[in-house]
């Protein structure tokens, strides 16, 4: 039986999680919830998450939420893995990746896909969409020239770490239904990222497994 089980969405933020576990060649179960029927507010999952979200790690009797924690947890457990870099600099350099995407990146673009959060009227609401679009745009051309700028080949430096799953999170969504950027051509270096994430056997699993396109070469 498997040691980890991985509570995900497809599409969702937990691929970020999703994608770790694949490279780390863990023992885990990835249970799928549908998010449209609201199975994340089922009374079993709320035991496991209160927060009622995506992901959830259950690991013994562990449970982690939230992606950064997830992701430093399996790197952690995994050492063999070299998913959380070594050095000092590398090592700061993807916890502030995991930081900013989900403390920034992530924020912004729920402000268009779940205003309902953050206002209660339609007007409120679509004054929070607007205003998140504009947000998300220069957040993901903050992610393209922070990429830009590096110049590396992953992330956090020339070596493949958790931050790594984490971006490509958020270019799928930017190729989404929702924001429709054209990404190969507003953001090069970023796709560039993600086209070489699509070469990794870890992440043409979870993408299989979540029914996602890879992204495309």
């Amino acid at each position: 039986m498997p040691r980890m089980k991985l509570f995900y969405a497809p599409g969702a933020c937990s691929l970020a999680s999703h994608i770790a576990l694949e490279e780390a060649g863990a023992d885990f179960e990835a249970v799928r919830l549908d998010m449209a029927k609201g199975e994340q507010k089922s009374a079993d999952y709320l035991k496991i998450n209160p927060k009622g979200r995506v992901p959830a790690l259950v690991d013994g009797d562990l449970t982690v939420t939230e992606n950064p924690a997830i992701l430093r947890y399996v790197a952690i457990t995994h050492p063999e893995s070299h998913l959380w870099p070594a050095d000092p600099v590398g090592e700061a350099r993807c916890a502030e990746w995991l930081a900013f995407m989900s403390s920034t990146v992530h924020p912004s673009y729920a402000h268009i896909r779940r205003a309902e959060r953050y206002a209660s009227t339609e007007e409120g609401k679509a004054d929070v969409v607007e205003t998140g679009r504009k947000a998300t745009r220069e957040i993901f051309a903050m992610v393209e020239e922070k990429l830009a700028k590096a110049g590396d080949v992953w992330a956090a430096g020339e070596s493949y770490s958790v931050a790594d799953p984490y971006l490509i999170v958020f270019w799928t969504w930017g190729r989404g239904s929702v924001l429709r950027y054209d990404m190969a051509a507003d953001f090069p270096v970023w796709t560039a990222h993600a086209q070489r994430m699509a070469e990794r056997p870890a992440v043409r699993a979870a993408f299989e497994r979540e029914g996602l396109t890879l992204p495309k070469g």
